[in-house]
């Protein structure tokens, strides 16, 4: 229970803490790309409002103390011509960092791109350039008479410098969220051995006061039960032989209580009692179907079984049979008179899988998964009550120490009790 509690609070430790580095990333991370944008903006507006330096390079996209170029770019004039009714564009390269893109294929591709976008300023993932499109009129002496003539000035920013280093801030940022998480993992697991400290102390403290308790009780129950034994042989009057009786009776259920506590005690403790072998699984449900078959006879709820054979698996036979038993036991104590208790017995590729079913009536869900706490037991409308409620609480311990599981289901047709645990290798 203590390893359990530590793994939920370092989960959640970790949960909380990947989450607040995920809004921090996320938050970094548009940040920078808003800033870089920011950038590129800038050297656009530069760029568009740059005289046309008959050939020379201009100096915005160039870092003022150095001579390397920042942002690639370009610049481009679409001048608009009339022919036959018919509205034409031409476009001339007017400067730039780029190699000659003048007269060629992909010029004619990018501007027509850029052209059909609606806004006047925004990207081309196709291209991976960035442009700024601003409309600009020159005064044509001939052969317009002296018209003024509107035309387009479009800048191109080139982006894959700005989403390279994009990619890389946000790859530093990953391998430093990565170290972070491991680190706080580390102090995360130190920090729920330190706060779990008093109460793993606690548990194994009320965990050995369990089993030294049961123990010492199981001596002076012997004693009774031997005293009681002989009182029982002699001969006495009906009074007293009533008296006998009942301490008889007390102090077996005494008994029986002590060392199921014993039992509950020792699987707390991670006590290895179990001594494992190969068993016969199919030969120990047979041996339990024969065994309550009176007891159920009796009750006025006839036992089916269906058991497959040759099931062989590695465990303690007489806990296994144990388990069976309180199963079965708890399927007649609680089965609707008259129904029929059904013990079904099957292989799977990897497992074996034992079935009790009773029918009756339907335990709600929350209390299903209650059935296996200690002195739990249901509703009392249910029928007889007998039993400390230890029963199912072993019989789990029994299948969690067999790498098994045992869970319950139920409905309006039948209660279920599934044991499954892995097939001998």
């Amino acid at each position: 229970m203590i390893r359990k509690l530590q793994i939920k609070f370092v989960a959640m430790c970790m949960l909380l803490v990947t989450a607040v580095l995920a809004v921090v990333f996320l938050a970094v991370y548009f940040s920078a790309k808003q800033n870089i944008e920011v950038i590129s903006h800038q050297v656009l507006q530069r760029v568009i409002q740059e005289e046309d330096t008959q050939g020379e390079l201009p100096n915005f996209g160039r870092d003022p103390g150095r001579e390397d170029v920042l942002l690639p770019y370009f610049t481009v004039n679409v001048r608009y011509t009339e022919e036959n009714g018919s509205r034409l564009a031409s476009a001339t390269v007017t400067g730039g960092t780029y190699s000659n893109l003048q007269d060629t294929q992909l010029l004619e591709s990018i501007v027509a791109a850029c052209l059909n976008q609606e806004q006047d300023e925004g990207v081309l993932p196709e291209y991976g350039l960035r442009y700024l499109r601003q409309d600009h009129f020159f005064y044509a002496e001939w052969p317009f008479q002296g018209e003024y003539l509107l035309y387009q000035r479009i800048a191109f920013v080139d982006m894959s410098m700005e989403q390279a280093t994009l990619a890389e801030s946000m790859r530093s940022y990953l391998q430093i969220g990565a170290a972070a998480l491991v680190l706080l993992l580390g102090v995360s697991i130190l920090l729920a051995r330190w706060a779990t400290a008093p109460v793993a102390k606690a548990w194994r403290q009320q965990r050995q006061f369990l089993s030294d308790a049961s123990h010492e009780l199981k001596t002076p129950l012997t004693v009774i039960l031997s005293n009681a034994e002989l009182l029982e042989a002699s001969p006495l009057d009906d009074r007293p032989a009533r008296w006998a009786d009942n301490i008889h009776s007390e102090a077996k259920r005494m008994r029986s209580l002590v060392e199921e506590m014993l039992t509950l005690a020792r699987a707390d403790n991670a006590m290895p009692t179990a001594v494992m072998g190969e068993v016969s699984l199919s030969d120990l449900a047979t041996d339990c179907a024969l065994a309550f078959e009176p007891v159920a006879f009796e009750a006025g709820k006839p036992l089916e079984s269906d058991i497959a054979p040759d099931i062989l698996v590695t465990g303690d036979a007489d806990k296994l049979r144990q388990l069976i038993g309180v199963l079965l036991d708890n399927a007649i104590k609680y089965g609707q008179a008259g129904g029929a208790i059904t013990l079904t017995l099957r292989r799977t590729d990897r497992q074996a899988r034992l079935l009790v079913s009773n029918p009756g009536e339907p335990i709600p869900p929350e209390q299903l998964d209650r059935l296996f706490e200690r002195f739990y037991r249901a509703d009392a409308s249910r029928g007889e009550q007998s039993g400390f409620g230890l029963g199912l609480p072993i019989a789990a311990a029994i299948a969690a120490e067999h790498k098994g599981t045992l869970k319950a289901e139920s409905d309006a047709v039948s209660t279920r009790f599934l044991f499954s645990m892995p097939l001998k290798k």
